[in-house]
């Protein structure tokens, strides 16, 4: 029924899983270090919910309106290529955010900027990075392999959030120049992953039908379509990260140490669950389990937001972050399993642009709800509203309900 445990091993006798997982550690420190300063410098300029919301929109739109030609990238070139460059880029826009800090500029328009300069190389990184792992692992070991991938992004999210915090009181630009190293070392590292061999079917051609191929595929499975939608509709109404700011200043009274302890609690719950699953794959109730995580991920927001208490937010995070994983653990295995490699890129793309409405655009609604109602309440609101979205999903697709094995 599980796995062996020595699958998890074996995979790192691969040199090039080896430089893959180096490069998603790395980036995934330089976006958590980077997101901690982000949010404790805008916030220091405006001391606006609405901006923090709006950090997120600036991050998200470039994978929204640039989804079908990140996907098409990913599938017509070199996928290391387009992922060491756009490391390279988001090099550039972490530089750039540490000579905003060291010039002292008011103004946060600039900031807002070189989010979207960030948000346009992740538009690019993202589909390309997600279809490259599959490439480098045996079929068999898909599951496996997306679980110690995510344990190494969120083993990165866990000590990211917690240096950024300590980073910050030597200055906001240590913290970004030390965010733009770690994206320079990520690009070297997947850079020299070998190259794979030439497609048998060429370039795929630049029409509106292969470019909208990834959303066709996506539509034409409805378990795929309901976990994805499922993820995004969840997350969007009850993620509370752009919010943790407010929280650590004004309900828990802390600094941005805390601030960074905070972010790391749901990272935390995820790389726990996510070397969990690495040792004991799931096989069996994909579905059924699904939709249980997504309840739990509501539950636990609803007590984050009532919580008044430092111990107590930080468990309710960690809780939410061990839910979040199982769905991602199933979402990812389902997407990258039953695609075919030729077009996995564009379906990537898509699956990038849900995750990012369900995170970035999530900070956005959150940041407008919040300055609307206040901070509490509106994670509250979201928290019962993704409960209901649980119970709602199980009754729309039916064949998700019903979904046994991960992998067919």
């Amino acid at each position: 029924m599980h796995a062996p445990a020595a699958s998890g091993r074996t995979l790192f006798h691969n040199p090039d899983i080896r430089r893959f997982g180096a490069a998603r550690f790395l980036t995934g420190l330089a976006y958590q270090m980077q997101a901690v300063a982000l949010g404790w410098f805008v916030y220091d300029l405006t001391r606006s919910a609405l901006a923090l919301g709006l950090v997120g929109l600036a991050s998200f739109a470039p994978a929204m309106l640039g989804a079908l030609v990140t996907g098409h990238v990913a599938d017509a070139y070199d996928r290391r290529r387009v992922a060491a460059l756009a490391y390279g880029l988001l090099t550039v826009a972490a530089l750039g955010l540490t000579a905003l800090a060291l010039a002292h500029l008011a103004p946060v328009w600039p900031v807002y900027a070189l989010t979207i300069l960030v948000g346009t190389a992740r538009a690019f990184a993202n589909p390309a990075t997600q279809a490259l792992l599959p490439t480098l692992v045996p079929r068999e070991q898909f599951g496996t392999a997306i679980a110690w991938n995510s344990s190494l992004w969120q083993s990165a999210a866990v000590s990211g959030p917690a240096v950024g915090g300590l980073l910050y009181a030597l200055g906001p630009a240590v913290v970004f120049g030390t965010a733009a190293a770690c994206f320079g070392l990520a690009a070297v590292a997947i850079a020299g992953i070998r190259p794979p061999p030439p497609a048998a079917s060429g370039r795929p051609p630049v029409t509106w039908a292969t470019l909208l191929a990834g959303l066709t595929y996506i539509r034409s499975q409805p378990v795929v379509l309901g976990a994805i939608t499922l993820d995004l509709v969840a997350v969007l109404l009850g993620g509370a990260t752009a919010l943790l700011p407010i929280f650590a200043q004004e309900v828990l009274h802390v600094g941005p140490l805390g601030l960074g302890l905070l972010r790391s609690m749901p990272a935390l719950g995820a790389v726990a669950t996510a070397v969990f699953l690495a040792y004991r794959p799931l096989t069996h109730r994909a579905g059924p389990r699904l939709l249980i995580a997504v309840a739990v991920f509501g539950a636990a927001t609803v007590g984050f937001g009532l919580s008044t208490a430092l111990p107590l937010s930080m468990a309710c995070l960690f809780v939410t972050g061990a839910a979040d994983m199982v769905s991602v653990y199933i979402r990812q295995s389902l997407v990258q399993g039953e695609t075919p490699d030729a077009m996995r890129g564009r379906v990537a793309a898509v699956n990038t642009v849900f995750i990012g409405a369900s995170n970035e655009l999530g900070e956005f609604e959150s940041g407008t709800l919040a300055a609307l109602i206040g901070a509490a309440p509106a994670v509250v609101v979201g928290g019962v509203a993704t409960l209901v979205v649980a119970g709602l999903w199980g009754r729309l697709f039916p064949a998700l309900r019903a979904r046994d094995r991960l992998i067919a």
